[in-house]
């Protein structure tokens, strides 16, 4: 029979045999995954960064010709309106204008890459220029205008740039590190430049196309935005159903651009704004008023949007009543505040009082009626300091209770009515202890004669009881009845 020592050790056999086949599993994981690191990282060196043909396709590529061939003959044919019986995903024209939707995302990516391969190209002629000019069309401009030019005051930036961007670029340029480029790379440079003006010149084209096409395909949209703008939001978006999905607050960023403020003040920059800025309606808000209009506008669109991708309302009432909407919101926003009206007396009141005046009510007032010596003590006299119970304006303050100039000499608790009445009334009254003697009364006087002299304290007494009976003065004799 195996003792408890044996199943112990068994247990522990078990355990190291599991962590064996772990550490042999974690290792081959760990192969696998060189192999993968490795794999990718000669697919990454296979190609060939001084090729612009590598690294940008898209533009070479047979969808992109069919698309921009297809907006072009649609572009010269004009607008047509498709029949409404048709359902909107089996119409062949809102297929062209989903694949220009994604044609466009595609587009954008495409010339981000092309951004960074001129960047990474002229880097070594103007390093400071990609952190001064942030839109990548922007920045092909530049480039191809500059060159290998060392000294920019020759070089007419004007309408490429603002003018604040311009002097900064010019300032900088004169204390750069870079170096000219050879010609082989400024070429390829240039020529990397010109397929991103012709990538964004192309992105125009489609984003015209969907634009003619907005009233059919997002009347509702484009009723509050405009067609331009509507279809620049659904461009970035990706179409109408992924705009639909999209929240408020990521529609109001859709478009917005890095802002580089060189040094200057934020107070008048408008951020955390894309194309929503460009509406009609942004246009014509005040600017205190701006970003709420632009909360509403990007809310507003959200749903036209969804309705439009539902088809709920093809003659796009729903988005001129949104529109109107918006309009009556700004409008309350700027209407300035209701005066305020002077508040009429209360009407007077014809019931009865309760509480009736007569003798109890004025006897009632005198009994809780302030004092002069309370009425001195609350006032305080101007330019004098008040004296109080514990010195320096500690403890109770006694006003002008005893200064000079209150007008009177002293002030005396005087007995009030109430309080003599009830004297009158309890002054006649004996409160006598019926004859008994005070305990506190002594039989020994004090004369100045003889000092100390006994005297009995009830002598009055005694004299004028009995003996006044018979030797009074005005005592007259007693009838006494015989048998």
């Amino acid at each position: 029979m195996a003792t408890l020592n044996d199943s112990f050790l068994a247990d522990l056999d078990e355990l190291s045999d599991n962590e064996d086949d772990l550490q042999e599993e974690d290792n081959d994981n760990a192969e696998q995954m060189e192999e993968d690191i490795d794999g990718d990282l000669a697919d990454i060196e296979a190609l060939n960064y001084d090729d612009l043909d590598s690294v940008s396709k898209l533009q070479k590529s047979q969808r992109f010709a069919d698309i921009i061939m297809k907006v072009e003959n649609a572009l010269e044919k004009g607008s047509e309106n498709s029949s409404q019986a048709i359902v909107l995903e089996d119409d062949p024209e809102y297929q062209l204008i989903v694949d220009c939707n994604a044609l466009s995302v595609d587009i954008e990516n495409e010339i981000v890459i092309i951004h960074n391969f001129i960047r990474d190209k002229y880097r070594l002629k103007f390093p400071e220029l990609e952190s001064l000019v942030h839109h990548p069309i922007d920045y092909a401009r530049v480039v191809k205008k500059i060159g290998n030019e060392v000294d920019l005051t020759l070089v007419d930036l004007e309408g490429l740039l603002p003018s604040a961007i311009i002097m900064v670029v010019s300032v900088t340029a004169s204390t750069t590190s870079g170096k000219p480029l050879p010609e082989d790379v400024l070429q390829k440079t240039i020529d990397a430049c010109d397929r991103a003006l012709a990538l964004d010149s192309a992105k125009k084209n489609v984003l015209d196309f969907v634009e003619s096409r907005m009233g059919y395909i997002a009347p509702n949209l484009s009723a509050i935005v405009g067609s331009a703008v509507a279809a620049k939001l659904m461009g970035t978006a990706g179409g109408l159903s992924a705009l639909a999905k999209m929240p408020a607050c990521n529609v109001q960023l859709l478009g917005a651009k890095r802002k580089n403020l060189a040094g200057f003040s934020t107070a008048t920059s408008q951020f955390r704004v894309g194309y929503i800025e460009q509406t009609e309606i942004f246009q014509g808000t005040p600017p205190s008023l701006k970003m709420r209009a632009c909360r509403l506008l990007a809310a507003k669109s959200t749903l036209a949007a969804r309705v439009d991708s539902t088809r709920g309302d093809p003659t796009g009432k729903t988005g001129r009543t949104f529109r109107a909407d918006i309009q009556k919101k700004i409008e309350k926003w700027q209407e300035p505040p209701p005066a305020k009206q002077p508040k009429p007396l209360p009407v007077p009141d014809s019931e009865p009082k309760k509480k009736r005046g007569g003798r109890r009510l004025r006897k009632m007032k005198e009994r809780y009626a302030i004092t002069d010596m309370r009425k001195l003590a609350n006032r305080m006299q101007f330019g004098i300091p008040e004296e109080s119970s514990l010195g320096d304006g500690l403890g109770e303050g006694y006003g002008m209770l005893g200064q000079a100039g209150s007008g009177k000499l002293r002030v005396s608790a005087g007995q009030s009515r109430l309080a003599a009445k009830v004297a009158k009334k309890f002054k006649g009254r004996d409160y006598g202890t019926g004859g008994a003697t005070s305990g506190l009364t002594s039989s020994l006087a004090f004369t100045p004669v003889q000092g100390i002299e006994l005297s009995n304290p009830q002598a009055n007494q005694l004299g004028g009881g009995t003996q006044s009976t018979y030797f009074s003065e005005t005592g007259t004799f007693s009838k006494i009845k015989r048998p």
